[in-house]
């Protein structure tokens, strides 16, 4: 593209009373693709955040992998043979017991709260971290659960649960087991069963950001959870670290050949799979909803060159009467729209990325974490989103010029210069 080209549509896009500033009808087009491209941003960075921050947060207290059993008990007996095998399998970083229960937990008061028992093994010296919910100990207590008799009879609470039951570390709570599986005793009533009580001191709370697990968790050492459960020496499963997380299916399912039957596994994709999927097609609808913006604005960079057009027809035959080709005519108003284009697309990319990190990193929208799990709305930018809607955003601008330049080179110069 010549400078002359490249002068004459700048010079288009000015105002018509000389000033080096953009006509009004150029500005509108610019901003709507800026408002376009900054908000496409912007949602596609926030349904990336939501999808990070709630996987790492379930990832805080729930492993890659799941081993578990078929069976009426649900519950692995002979768990050392397995433990030892499931560590063989390439992929497997590190793997660990677990127990899973329920119960209620009470700290004196006239009421009681559901809480979900989770048996680990106490943190020290070899022992596999297998999640990250160690590491989300707040000062004053950790995993270890060594009550102050020495034993490990302590208990880990979530903060959320901690504070509502006024239980911090040094104080007792009071938890109800449920029934050992086959204890259930039928009668003329109904079922009936002898509940068993037990005490914990509280030795440690976390905090993971995720409403679910501070709210509802409690941990205990395997050995008492195992108590609780009523399992004997059983667990409930195993629990896998993997490599690479997002391999976990491929290592899931070699565990599953190398177990055999009746032991299955579940990923953390496959347990999670409804709420990414949601996730997921709620992106892909936001972004749907939001380039409906960007081609709205495409028609405003239509509607701004066949303005143009129309207002300089004179001057456009003028120019062919000069002799110059229809070529360089389709030119010059590409040039306007890439400018247009270029211009928005810019602006909007900056404001968009601005946006998008200060939503992240000032936390500007808080949400109820009893409802949506997270406490902000939180924003992610990947770099091959971004590239697609900057390269959308110009793909689009460019195809909108295609009409108006079309236009203005198909006029013949008599016709043009008498056009009133």
């Amino acid at each position: 593209m010549s400078k002359l080209e490249m002068a004459i549509a700048w010079r288009y896009l000015r105002s018509r009373r000389g000033s080096k500033l953009l006509s009004f009808i150029s500005i509108v087009a610019i901003g709507g693709v800026i408002v376009g491209v900054s908000a496409l941003i912007v949602i596609t960075g926030v349904m990336n955040g939501l999808q990070q921050d709630l996987r790492d947060k379930i990832l805080v207290a729930s492993p890659d992998v799941r081993v578990l059993t078929y069976g009426d008990d649900l519950k692995i007996d002979m768990w050392e043979g397995v433990l030892a095998k499931a560590k063989d399998v390439p992929g497997v970083v590190a793997a660990a017991p677990f127990v899973l229960s329920e119960g209620l937990i009470s700290a004196g008061h006239n009421w009681v709260e559901a809480a979900q028992v989770v048996g680990i093994e106490p943190a020290g010296r070899g022992v596999p971290e297998v999640t990250r919910i160690r590491q989300h100990a707040l000062p004053g207590g950790d995993f270890r659960f060594a009550s102050t008799g020495g034993d490990r009879r302590g208990i880990v609470l979530g903060k959320l649960l901690s504070d509502r039951l006024n239980a911090y570390p040094g104080d007792t709570v009071r938890m109800i087991a449920p029934p050992p599986a086959g204890k259930l005793q039928m009668n003329v009533l109904g079922t009936s069963f002898t509940p068993r009580f037990y005490e914990f001191e509280v030795t440690g709370t976390f905090e993971t950001g995720m409403y679910e697990y501070d709210d509802r968790y409690v941990y205990l050492p395997l050995s008492v959870a195992q108590e609780f459960a009523g399992l004997g020496n059983a667990v409930s499963g195993l629990e896998v670290k993997t490599a690479d997380r997002w391999t976990a299916d491929a290592v899931a399912r070699a565990l599953t050949e190398k177990l055999g039957f009746p032991y299955r596994t579940v990923d953390w994709k496959e347990q999670n799979r409804t709420l990414f999927q949601a996730l997921k097609l709620e992106k892909l609808g936001m972004a749907f909803i939001t380039l409906l913006i960007a081609i709205v604005a495409a028609f405003n960079i239509v509607s701004t060159l066949t303005m143009v057009v129309v207002d300089k027809t004179r001057e456009i035959g003028i120019l062919k009467a000069m002799g110059m080709s229809a070529r360089s005519i389709r030119r010059i108003f590409f040039a306007q729209g890439l400018v247009i284009g270029v211009v928005g697309t810019g602006i909007g990319l900056t404001l968009g990325v601005i946006g998008a990190w200060g939503l992240d990193r000032y936390k500007w929208i808080r949400l109820d974490p009893s409802v949506y799990f997270i406490d902000h709305l939180p924003a992610s930018m990947q770099l091959f989103d971004v590239a697609l809607i900057v390269g959308a955003s110009l793909l689009i601008a460019a195809a909108a010029t295609l009409h108006p330049a079309r236009q203005a080179a198909r006029l013949f110069p008599v016709e043009a210069i008498r056009h009133d």
